[in-house]
């Protein structure tokens, strides 16, 4: 349920207040809704129990039934939020709210209002649905896989067992387009053009939102110089954004959850590219433009421009910024303003988040999920500047216990001559190492991690790679030790928890990312090398030695928040682990791999870090990288942890799993 805020204007929740905002607030044009989707005949069946229908087929090796399922219920869960939609816009429009009077039990008439409001959304869904709309409620687990977009992995693995190649090409790319962390879609994806026989496969989301897609044909036309086309879509891309906006209020309302939208963070850079062809139109869309970024120097020095060309009889203080975006900014600001209002009375701070991120997404857990495909290409021919990496705004907090015994601390930040660093021994017990070394062989692949490449960072080296998921299927398959498959799981797991602690994180910490690589020196290819194992680089932002900066910014993985280095050898020569300025020359600090050591650090600007190269022997360890949002949480360790589970139940004697560990992997 909404959590319902006090202010202390008219005594009303404060979602209620909002839903007062007078008529010119509401942001943007008229609204346009989409035509109604036909029909299937009879009710509408949950989308949940079709999802769990279409694994269970999944998993029994049925796949006509799986792709049977699981689209039924994608075509399930879509037409349940266009009914939701439809019928809060219909309902909103029948029962309008009128703000309460004066006087005694004057406030009635509004809530009146307010519950024919929701009689007639619940008739209006029934009647649309076939039934209760109670019927259509989910637990969290299966609203996270659809905002996660997982049944589209399910479906693009059951696709290639039909031999129905281009469909799981789509499905593959929508699930990717969601998860671009996830190092296996990207090698399928790769797999599937390389059986095509093609160069480039035509890619399609089918999640896509039409204001992106209208946004990213803006560009392409824009970037072709064809300014009419140009201006043609980025207007329409505005109108489809104003409306999803719109939907997603309406679906707001109410009990239901529905997280998959986040538009602030998207907007601004329309209205600068908009700014082209006639001088009027231009100065409306930059001042619009500033609306939102107020300093920014190109726009300023675009409307000073502007202006210039402007004919003696056009007044430029005359010309403001474009009605849409002003009237939408000025809702912002209001419902800002009550949510402070209402923080006072209820006694806590509120921290108005920076919604208008020009690059990258919204800062830290207020970034825009990976499902939102807001990196599209670039506006050139503007001027346009970088967002360097921002300093961390977290606590920074460090020499937390470290929660298992024989673990001996090291060096701490200050020793390492940075920040947010840590360099702990005996993490591994030499036993463990020579266990994780042993199963490495039998379950890593040349290049997995890295796309298929061999050497993906030096031609001098080969690197292999494996997953822990993987480890626990070559283990249950007999094909290496399950316990040592098991023990790769759990000293990763014992890795995140002593990070967690160490750092003082006041919020749980979790896997974006576990790999388990080795990189081998190729013999005949070492004399006078001077390139390194693994060139400087930052794990959450590009790193710029140049403009000594770190962008935080797409293809990085700007949602990494911690990572960890734990090694299972030192029987190799070079292969020094290394942190250095931001120049990427300066090294700061050098550490020479060995059992059971471990180095752990924060994944930003603030710890550049590389690898020198190995020239003799192999080099292998534990590469662990975390994340502070759930959003962002590895797709294969939560796989990962449900066979775990199911394992630890047959240990303990239960019978008859409710799912097979084989099948689950």
């Amino acid at each position: 349920m909404r959590e319902r805020i006090w202010a202390p204007l008219p005594l009303l929740p404060l979602p209620l207040l909002l839903l007062l905002l007078p008529p010119p607030l509401w942001g943007g044009p008229p609204d346009s809704p989409r035509p109604e989707a036909q029909r299937e005949p009879g009710p509408l069946q949950p989308f949940d129990l079709l999802y769990a229908s279409g694994v269970a087929a999944y998993y029994s090796e049925d796949y006509e039934r799986a792709v049977r399922d699981l689209e039924a219920a994608l075509r399930s869960h879509r037409r349940l939020r266009e009914v939701r939609a439809l019928c809060a816009r219909r309902c909103a429009a029948r029962s309008p709210l009128a703000p309460p009077g004066a006087g005694p039990a004057a406030e009635l008439p509004f809530f009146r209002a307010l519950l024919e409001r929701a009689r007639c959304a619940r008739r209006c869904q029934a009647e649309r649905l076939g039934g209760p709309a109670s019927r259509h409620r989910v637990s969290d687990d299966v609203r996270s896989d659809f905002q996660r977009r997982v049944p589209y992995n399910y479906l693009q693995r059951a696709y290639i067992k039909l031999n129905q190649l281009e469909k799981a090409v789509e499905a593959a790319h929508t699930f990717f387009m969601a998860n671009p962390e996830h190092m296996e879609m990207q090698q399928n994806i790769e797999n599937y053009r390389t059986m095509a026989g093609v160069e480039v496969l035509q890619l399609v989301d089918r999640e896509a939102k039409p204001h992106l897609e209208s946004y990213s044909a803006g560009v392409k036309y824009y970037e072709a110089d064809d300014f009419e086309l140009a201006i043609k879509y980025f207007e329409q891309a505005l109108r489809e954004y104003f409306n999803e906006d719109m939907e997603c209020r309406a679906l707001c309302e109410g009990p239901q959850r529905f997280e998959e939208y986040e538009y602030l963070g998207y907007k601004a850079g329309l209205y600068e590219a908009i700014a082209v062809g006639e001088y009027v139109k231009a100065l409306e869309c930059a001042k619009a433009y500033l609306l939102l970024h107020p300093d920014d120097e190109d726009v300023l020095d675009n409307v000073d421009y502007y202006e210039g060309l402007l004919d003696d009889s056009s007044d430029p203080a005359s010309i403001e910024a474009r009605e849409d975006l002003a009237m939408f900014v000025k809702r912002h600001k209001l419902e800002s303003e009550l949510i402070k209002s209402a923080a006072e009375g209820l006694g806590f701070s509120y921290t108005e988040p920076n919604y208008w991120i020009r690059y990258g997404g919204r800062h830290d857990e207020n970034r825009v999920p990976s499902g939102v495909n807001v990196e599209g290409p670039e506006v050139h021919g503007l001027s346009v500047g970088k967002k360097s990496s921002p300093k961390i705004d977290r606590d920074l907090r460090e020499g937390g216990p470290l929660l298992y015994e024989n673990i001996t601390f090291v060096y701490n930040s200050e020793q390492l001559n940075g920040t947010q660093r840590v360099l702990l021994d005996n993490v591994l017990s030499e036993e463990q190492c020579r266990e994780l070394h042993s199963v490495a062989s039998g379950i890593m692949l040349v290049g997995d991690g890295y796309r298929g490449k061999t050497s993906p960072h030096t031609p001098n080296e080969k690197f292999e790679g494996a997953t822990v998921l993987k480890a626990l299927k070559f283990g249950y398959e007999g094909r290496v030790p399950l316990k040592s498959a098991r023990l790769f799981y759990d000293i990763s797991e014992k890795a995140r928890k002593i990070v967690e602690s160490y750092f003082m994180l006041n919020s749980t910490l979790y896997f974006s990312y576990t790999h388990m690589v080795c990189r081998t020196a190729l013999s005949g290819q070492q004399d006078r090398r001077t390139d390194l194992s693994h060139p400087i680089h930052a794990d959450n932002c590009l790193l710029d030695p140049e403009a000594n900066e770190c962008w935080k910014e797409p293809p990085a993985y700007t949602f990494r928040d911690y990572s960890a280095l734990l090694y299972m050898n030192d029987d190799f020569e070079g292969g020094e682990f290394i942190f250095t300025e931001m120049d990427a020359k300066t090294v700061t600090a050098s550490i020479k791999p060995k059992c059971g050591r471990m180095i752990s650090f924060s994944s930003g600007g603030e710890n550049p870090h590389g690898v020198k190269a190995v020239t003799k022997g192999q080099r292998c360890a534990v590469a662990l990288w975390f994340t502070l949002d759930p959003l962002y949480r590895e797709l294969e360790r939560i796989q990962a942890d449900e066979v775990i589970a199911i394992l630890d139940q047959e240990q303990q004697g239960k019978h008859e799993p409710p799912i097979n560990p084989k099948d689950e992997l």
